[in-house]
This record gives C-alpha cells, structure tokens and sequence, in this order.
C-alpha cells in the first residue's frame, strides 16, 4: 500500500484528510458521532449519564441562527434530548459571552426537549475545566465539560461493540483524536534547553535552581512561545555553562503553582494552564559547556549527543539546525 502526503504532512487515514483546525475536529466527531451508533450511544451517555434509544437522534453541524451565533454541533432526541456541543482545539474553553448566546437561541429555548444541554470539548481535562469555565449552569442549562481524552474512552467502548464497519470507522477516529491530543515525543532525542535564573522570585519560599535540584521538577507556561509538546528531554543552563540535562518522566498541566509547590504563595500568576514536568535523574557532559553566544533568557533544541561533543550550548544548537536543514535538503 502507497503513503498518502498532503502538503508533506502524512495521511493516516480519512480523517486526516481534513486537518486539525478546529472545524476539521467537528465535522470528524461529527461524522463519526452519525456513522457509529455504539458511538453516539456512549458519547451520549459519557454526557448525560443516560442510555438513550439512538435511532432517532438528529446530528447538525454549524447551524446559523441570527443573534444565536452558530453552533459546531447539536444532538436532538424529539422530546428527549438536545445538545449543543463547542469543540476547542487544545488547552481552551469557550467564554460565557458564547455559551450564553447558544442558550438564547430560539430553537433551543423553545425546544420541547426534557433535557438540554451545553457541552464544550477540549484538550483540557474535567478538574481544569471545573475550575475556569465560567459558568456551570446558564440560567437552567447545565454545561458539562467533556475532554478529547473522554471523547477518545467512548470511541473505544463504542469500538468492543460495535459492528465490523463501525471499528473500522472507530479505529481511524482513535488514531485521529491521538494526533491531536498532546503527547510527548518519546522518540525524540531533541533537548530543550532552558535557562534558569539564580536568584529566588519576591515572595517565593524556593528558587528555580531548587525547584529543579531539589524537587525534580520545573514548570512552564502552555503558550505560544514554549513547546506545545512536551520534549523528551530538557536541560537547564545557569552561571554561564550547561548543568544537566534530564529525561522528562512524566507530565501534566495543571493551573495553580501553589497546589503543586507549597512555597509559591497563591496568586495573580496562578491564571494560566501550565506543563509541570516530573524530571529523571540528571546527567551531563564530563566537561564543562559553557553557553555561548545565546541572549541570557534564551532557549533552544540541541540533539543530546551535540552537547556532548560541542564546546559550546551555541556551537549544540548550530550543529542541530545545520542536520535537520540537511535532513529537509536530501
């Protein structure tokens, strides 16, 4: 069987075929919430905790209402069920301005449904989502956080029972959903190397430097400007020279420092999702590697056999861009 590219990206399947913007997952979950019933059964019950007979349910996708905005996707059971699902992509959340507007929406406050409901979906996991969406109910609409970790359980429930087309449609909307979902790179032998400052924040109780040395953990924020994708391995650099390098064992985003790390006080800082990586053990070249001619906050990817052979983190980064430039060119 032939590779499929689509402007070089591989093609992995037909969902891949659309991308990952966020109108591509939508149509995706979509299709794959019409086309598999054991789907749409567990999806449904994921939300509502209810088992419901699915032969009936409606699935629309972007439906245009003047002043209601429109919607990524609505499930209707006649005078059962009707849910509005917002799709984010990544660690997002609609705000209440949004969500507010779909619940004025004509058809969905006149709907003689028993049950309605707001569903956002999202990378971001149920306790975030607890904790900064900005409304739990609207007026009497409930709104229920599901993330694409949830979203990807059902699709494997849905796969154990359902039918040989169904797990055929079910395994390339697994594969799809793990695409778009952050994963570390574990096969990667890129070090992200970040420099640490020497000194201890106002009000802190620890430093960076400890927060690495002592507790085997550093953390930063998931924004632009900073990995979307954990690396497999980081190094810190502080005093002008190279200090460790160690693989990332484990992670998570979390939004408030001082539930993780008692000595950072509670704050306005505590506003933002952030990557808190669990750090292996550390290790380093024998020699000294001083920085080079990096900008003090600078950061930057090495491959890990670079720092071990280079005189510089400078002269690692360089030998790095000039191999993945030659890998482009062959």
């Amino acid at each position: 069987m032939s590779d499929l590219y689509l402007r070089k990206r591989l093609v992995s399947n037909v969902f891949s075929l659309l991308g990952d913007k966020e109108n591509h997952i939508t149509y995706s979950i979509a299709w794959g919430l019409s086309r598999s019933p054991q789907f749409l059964r567990h999806f449904i019950k994921e939300v509502t905790n209810e088992t419901v007979n699915t032969e009936s349910v409606t699935i629309s996708l972007q439906e245009h209402e003047t002043k209601g905005g429109i919607t990524d996707i609505e499930l209707r059971l006649p005078g059962e069920l009707h849910i509005i699902v917002e799709a984010k992509r990544g660690w997002n959340l609609p705000g209440l301005k949004q969500l507010q507007q779909y619940v004025n929406r004509e058809s969905f406050k006149h709907s003689t449904s028993a049950k309605r409901l707001l569903v956002t979906l999202s990378e971001c996991s149920f306790d975030y989502a607890s904790r900064n969406l900005e409304a739990k109910y609207i007026q009497d609409i409930r709104v229920v956080h599901v993330s694409w970790r949830q979203v990807t359980i059902c699709v494997r429930r849905a796969y154990k029972s359902g039918s040989h087309s169904e797990k055929q449609l079910l395994c390339g909307l697994e594969t799809y959903l793990e695409g778009l979902m952050t994963t570390q790179k574990t096969d990667s032998n890129l070090v992200y190397v970040v420099s640490l400052s020497s000194g201890t924040p106002e009000g802190w109780g620890i430093s960076w430097i400890d927060i690495v040395n002592k507790r085997s953990l550093y953390f930063h924020p998931a924004a632009k400007g900073w990995p979307a994708v954990p690396p497999n391995y980081i190094a810190f650099r502080y005093h002008g020279k190279l200090q460790s390098i160690h693989h990332i064992d484990d992670y998570e985003v979390f939004d408030t420092l001082n539930e993780r790390i008692p000595e950072i006080p509670k704050g306005n800082e505590d506003k933002e999702p952030r990557f808190l990586y669990k750090l292996g053990k550390p290790f380093a070249p024998a020699h000294a590697v001083p920085t080079g001619t990096i900008y003090p906050s600078g950061r930057v990817w090495c491959m890990l056999d670079t720092l071990f052979t280079s005189s510089t983190i400078a002269k690692a980064r360089d030998v790095t861009q000039e191999r993945e430039r030659s890998a482009l060119e062959s």
